[in-house]
């Protein structure tokens, strides 16, 4: 039985651990496990084994670290081979009927995707493919991506899977605490994200135990319409006797995920700390539960990195101003390849309320296809809303699309046959929802119930690309009142039949309505108000248009939508009677820029600022570390999440060049700080987070890297006398390297002190291991690094 067939009737018991039953049977410190499978088959086979005895009816593959960033092409494929071998061998010596499947286990990388870090999109991509073919090659059931903690990674291995086998996709990503990826996504986002490119079940491991995780399995069941796994830690580690254990007991475990199945969870196992023993107590505690049917959500929902935005709840804006259309300085900001002029647009356009971006750069005479893209990524630098990406071009559409952090807006298709044919493939591949035109070869139809005609034929050919109602907004096309006076009419009439005989959603852009009139806002704001009246669930808006604006709370405060009047009040006290300018065209302060990320606006106003006369050091200590404490306080109150915080220290990083640069001598503010990830471990997305602030507030870095021996990390301490040593690791297998490594540190170099940081550490056992700092964030690192700077 294909096991979305069996998932579907039953609930799935996946493994366990695997790298804390390695570690058991001698892994040494420091080793990567994925060598085990070549090196100690008959080990790996025994665990197998024991899971499939215990009640799985899947055990992952040891390859959760195997990659080409860290094996040759040859050694990888010898690893991949024989631990596929190794779990088929321990399915061929099970007894019985019971269904059993090897999944091919995919970890993160350890490194983090430009433009945060130094692996690009397309590389990351490539390094997952790899992985996959030779899995599928090796006979593997299905493929088992998790502990993934970044939307854009996550996209990049699902992608890599989808394009390179047919085999059913399981996605589990490391929430947090929060209820958040380290990059900031939430349940919601996630699942947009992923359903929206085809993924076969969703959930989240790792991280913490199953009480912890509730909330965000919670989330999980609320949107989702693909089966829920769940696979968390045995609660947090701490160190007795020399020994890492987990506090939550097999029985608590297995009680605690038993009330998740009965929630409606599908699929439930283990990650950290979890073994056969759970895993037979959680396959006997769930055995009795009927399973919750999985039920459609039919969300028209699309998502950024951060959040998923759903039409239907509340009117959604659509800010229209990136988009060249009657904008002389727009256009020469596309030809010259200005950038920041966009971010700067967009950042408005956020500032004034908007949910979602159009985005639309279509000139002939420029690259329209790389353009976009780098619109693309550099808005999702600065801005967390989601994007519409506007473009008639099919190659600058897909490749903007492939580089979407989220579930974007398509806009658009039409009723034309090679327009559909054109835009569905890439809706379904990469998860859009679609702007439908009600337009064909006929052209616009002057009636309601001819767009409506349109619209049926589009959704019905939608279906035969597997697209349904909820992957569809119409737009019916608000035309010109002053060449036809029924214009308005026929568009309102429209957009409520659309929404009344198919239950789809619609959206229009509100202000073609008042070309070649005076006072267009008054008409556009009254259009607006009477499409919202007759159903619009969206609407195409400049955001710096008050009229259009007090049209939108005041709809919806007068509709109960908004609850005690927060927003419509919050909006009042904004009004000034004085017209709207063009916020792109403001001077942003040095500050405002390193807060908002736009790096070349900070390079800038930090020459500037040099040029006439004001002292580097006063820049670096009026704007520049002001401007990250900013960021920073935003960070840790959750306003901001890590991308956020990386753009804006990248900002930072290029006033800091300007500045430097206008010094006599470099200067460094702070004292020497040695930084490395520990022996064994490959993952160095927190490193490198830790090193850009540091460096940035001052501090001389001397990074030693990834996978780091206690002897170069002691011999570096010595040679710059460093009065910190900050040490980070991800796998619990390279835990006690890092024990040791601090050990050595206070042996070798005592003035030292050693700060520890990492997914799989607590508090608790950072003072184990003997560390004398632990930072769970970034900015804690920095914070603790300054304060001991003072002392």
């Amino acid at each position: 039985m294909n096991i979305t067939e069996f998932i579907k009737e039953n609930t799935l018991v996946l493994d366990g651990g695997m790298g804390t039953l390695l570690q058991a049977r001698g892994l040494p410190a420091g080793e990567n496990p994925a060598l085990w499978s070549v090196a100690h088959p008959d080990e790996i086979v025994a665990i197998h084994k024991a899971y499939f005895d215990a009640g799985a009816h899947v055990v992952s593959t040891n390859t959760f670290g195997a990659n080409i960033l860290k094996f040759d092409n040859e050694t990888l494929q010898n690893i991949v081979a024989a631990a596929v071998k190794n779990a088929k061998d321990a399915r061929a010596l099970c007894k019985g009927d019971a269904p059993r499947f090897v999944a091919l286990d995919i970890g993160p990388t350890g490194r983090m995707l430009k433009p945060y870090g130094d692996l690009d999109f397309e590389d990351a991509v490539a390094v997952f493919a790899e992985t996959v073919r030779l899995g599928v090659a090796a006979g593997v059931d299905l493929i088992l991506i998790e502990t993934m903690s970044d939307s854009y990674e996550t996209k990049a291995a699902l992608l890599a899977a989808k394009e390179n086998s047919t085999l059913p996709v399981f996605v589990c990503c490391a929430f947090g605490e929060d209820g958040k990826l380290l990059t900031g996504a939430d349940a919601p986002a996630m699942v947009a994200l992923l359903e929206g490119m085809g993924a076969d079940a969703v959930g989240a491991n790792c991280s913490v135990g199953p009480r912890a995780l509730r909330p965000v399995m919670e989330a999980l069941l609320a949107v989702a319409s693909v089966p829920v796994l769940c696979k968390p830690n045995a609660g947090l580690p701490r160190v007795e006797k020399g020994t890492t254990v987990y506090d939550v007991s097999p029985r608590d475990f297995a009680a605690e995920l038993a009330t998740l199945v009965q929630a409606g969870v599908r699929g439930v196992g283990g990650c950290c700390g979890t073994t056969p023993e759970y895993i037979a107590t959680l396959s006997g505690a769930v055995k009795d539960i009927s399973p919750s049917p999985i039920a459609p959500k039919n969300r028209t929902v699309i998502s950024s990195y951060t959040h998923a935005l759903c039409f239907g709840e509340n009117p959604v804006l659509i800010g229209e101003r990136i988009n060249p259309t009657g904008k002389p300085r727009f256009k020469e900001a596309l030809r010259t390849g200005d950038i920041d002029y966009i971010l700067r647009e967009g950042i408005a356009q956020e500032e004034r309320g908007v949910h979602a971006l159009d985005v639309n750069v279509g000139l002939p005479e420029i690259d329209e296809t790389k353009m976009l893209t780098d619109a693309v990524c550099a808005l999702q630098a600065v801005c967390d809303l989601p994007l519409q990406i506007d473009t008639a071009n099919p190659a600058a559409m897909e490749a903007a699309l492939r580089r979407y952090n989220g579930k974007p807006l398509i806009n658009s298709v039409n009723g034309k046959k090679e327009s559909m044919e054109t835009i569905f493939p890439l809706a379904k591949k990469y998860g859009g929802v679609v702007i439908a035109l009600t337009l064909d070869d006929g052209g616009i139809p002057a009636t309601a119930e001819g767009r409506l005609a349109i619209a049926r034929n589009i959704l019905a050919t939608a279906g035969a690309y597997g697209l349904s109602e909820k992957d569809l907004i119409f737009d019916p096309l608000a035309l010109t009142v002053s060449a036809d006076r029924t214009a308005a009419i026929e568009t309102l009439r429209a957009v409520a039949l659309i929404r009344e005989k198919m239950g789809c959603h619609t959206s229009l852009g509100v202000s073609n309505v008042s070309f070649g009139l005076p006072a267009r806002d008054d008409l556009n704001s009254t259009f607006f108000t009477l499409a919202l009246e007759h159903g619009l669930s969206a609407a195409i808006v400049n955001p710096h248009s008050d009229a259009m604006l007090r049209a939108y709370y005041s709809y919806r405060a007068l509709h109960g939508l908004d609850g005690q009047f927060a927003d419509y009040i919050a909006y009042a006290e904004k009004l000034t009677p004085s017209p709207a300018i063009e916020k792109t065209d403001r001077e942003l302060s040095l500050s405002d820029a390193i807060v908002k990320g736009l790096c070349d606006v900070a390079a800038a106003r930090a020459s500037e600022m040099l040029r006439a006369g004001a002292e580097p050091l006063s820049l670096i200590e009026e704007q520049i570390i002001p401007a990250l404490d900013t960021v920073g306080r935003d960070f840790e109150s959750k306003k901001v999440y890590l991308p956020g915080l990386l753009i804006s220290a990248e900002a930072a990083g290029r006033a800091f060049e300007a500045v430097r640069a206008a010094m006599p001598e470099r200067r460094a503010t702070g004292y020497p700080v040695v930084l490395a990830t520990v022996r064994g471990d490959i993952h160095d997305i927190g490193k490198n987070i830790v090193k850009l602030l540091l460096e940035n507030y001052g501090f001389p870095v001397y990074d030693l890297g990834r996978d780091v021996t206690t002897a170069a990390i002691v011999a570096k301490t010595l040679e710059k006398e460093a009065p910190l040593v900050v040490l980070s690791a991800l796998m619990t297998t390279t835990v006690p390297a890092m024990a040791e490594t601090v050990a050595a540190v206070h042996k070798e170099a005592p003035f030292a002190r050693v700060m520890v940081g990492g997914a799989v550490l607590t508090p608790e056992y950072a003072a184990a291991i003997g560390a004398d700092y632990y930072a769970k964030d970034a900015m804690e690192a920095v914070r603790l690094a300054t304060a001991l700077k003072t002392k």
